[in-house]
C-alpha cells in the first residue's frame, strides 16, 4: 500500500486556528503579540520567505514588524537594529533572515538577539536550556523545524516512544537540535545521528523505525535501504532550475523515488515539514506573549 501522507499544510492550518483563538484571548487582556523580521539585502528567496511569514501573522492576528536593510549595511548598524528590537515592547519575538551577506559575522549577529525574543529557537542560550532540561516543561523558545517534525507526527497520532529515529544531516537548523527534542522523556525516542562521516549509512537506515532526511542532498536516501513500513520525514531541500520555466526552480528532497511505496507514513517535500516550520515560529511568539501575560 502507498504511504499515508503527513500533510504539513493541513496540520499547520489546524494549529493556526488554535493560535488565532489564543491571540484573541491575549488581545482581550491588552496584549498584542508582534513578530519582527530583519531582512538584509534583496535576495528573492529570502524576500518570498519573509513575506510568507507575515501572511501567516495576518491570519492569526499577530502584528508584523518588518525591518528591511541595505545589503551593504555595516555590522555595527545591523547590531544597532537588533538592539532596538530587543528593547521594543511591541516586538514579542523576531528572526534575522539567513543567509546574511558575506561581510557580516552571522554567529555574532544571531547571538545579539535577546534569547527571550528568539523566535527561531536557535540562540545558543535556548539550545543550552534544551540540553539541560530532559524531564521538565521547556519554557524557552524551541527550534522551529525540529518542533514542527514532532508536532506533525503527534497530529497524526504517531507515538515515538521507544522508536529508533535515524537522522541524516547535522546542520544547526534541524540535524543537531532535533535529537535534543526526540530524546526528552516526553517523546522518549532513541536517536542515531548520521552525516557525511558516517560509515555504512545503509546499515543504519536499515535499522530505523523513523528516518529524518535533513542533509539537503537530492535523493541521497535510497528507499531500498529502508525497512518496509518506515516513517519518513523529508526535510532536506535541494533547488534546481526548472528547464521548462526559466527563472523558476524545482524543489527536491533527500529521499529518492519510490519512498511512498516503502513507507507507512511519509512527509513530502514540499508540503510536509516546511509549513510546520513557519507555524512553529508563530507558536514561539504567542507562547512568549502568554508568558508575559502571566
Amino acid at each position: 500500500m502507498a504511504a499515508q501522507i503527513l500533510d504539513g499544510r493541513a496540520t499547520a492550518k489546524a494549529i493556526k486556528e488554535d493560535l488565532a483563538q489564543r491571540v484573541s484571548a491575549l488581545k482581550a487582556k491588552g496584549i498584542t503579540p508582534g513578530l519582527g523580521t530583519v531582512l538584509v539585502g534583496s535576495d528573492p528567496a529570502s524576500q518570498s520567505y519573509v513575506a510568507g511569514k507575515h501572511r501567516d501573522c495576518e491570519q492569526v492576528g499577530i502584528e508584523s514588524i518588518q525591518v528591511e536593510l541595505p545589503e551593504d549595511i555595516s555590522e555595527a548598524d545591523l547590531l544597532g537594529e537588533l538592539d532596538r528590537l530587543n528593547n521594543d515592547d511591541a516586538c514579542t519575538g523576531y528572526i534575522v533572515q539567513l543567509p546574511l551577506p558575506a561581510h557580516l559575522d552571522t554567529q555574532r549577529v544571531l547571538e545579539a538577539i535577546d534569547p527571550d525574543k528568539d523566535a527561531d529557537g536557535l540562540h545558543p542560550m535556548n539550545l543550552g536550556r534544551l540540553v539541560a532540561n530532559v524531564s521538565d516543561e521547556v519554557s524557552s523558545p524551541l527550534p522551529c523545524t525540529p518542533k514542527g517534525c514532532v508536532d506533525l507526527l503527534a497530529h497524526y497520532g504517531i507515538d515515538l516512544a521507544g522508536k529508533h529515529v535515524v537522522i541524516v544531516g547535522r546542520g544547526v537548523t534541524i540535524g543537531r537540535p532535533i535529537g535534543l527534542l526526540l530524546t526528552r522523556r516526553a517523546v522518549n525516542a532513541t536517536v542515531t545521528l548520521c552525516h557525511t562521516g558516517t560509515q555504512d549509512l545503509a546499515a543504519h537506515l536499515a535499522e530505523a523505525d523513523v528516518v529524518v532526511g535533513a542533509a539537503g542532498v537530492k535523493h541521497m536516501i535510497d528507499p531500498a535501504d529502508l525497512k518496509d513500513g518506515v516513517i519518513a520525514l523529508d526535510v532536506g531541500v535541494t533547488r534546481e532550475p526548472n528547464p521548462e520555466k526559466p527563472g523558476k526552480f524545482i524543489t527536491y528532497g533527500d529521499f529518492g523515488p519510490g519512498i511512498q511505496d516503502k513507507a507507512a507514513w511519509y512527509s513530502p517535500n514540499p508540503g510536509g515539514v516546511g509549513p510546520m516550520t513557519r507555524v512553529e515560529l508563530l507558536q514561539n511568539v504567542v507562547l512568549s506573549a502568554e508568558q508575559q501575560a502571566g
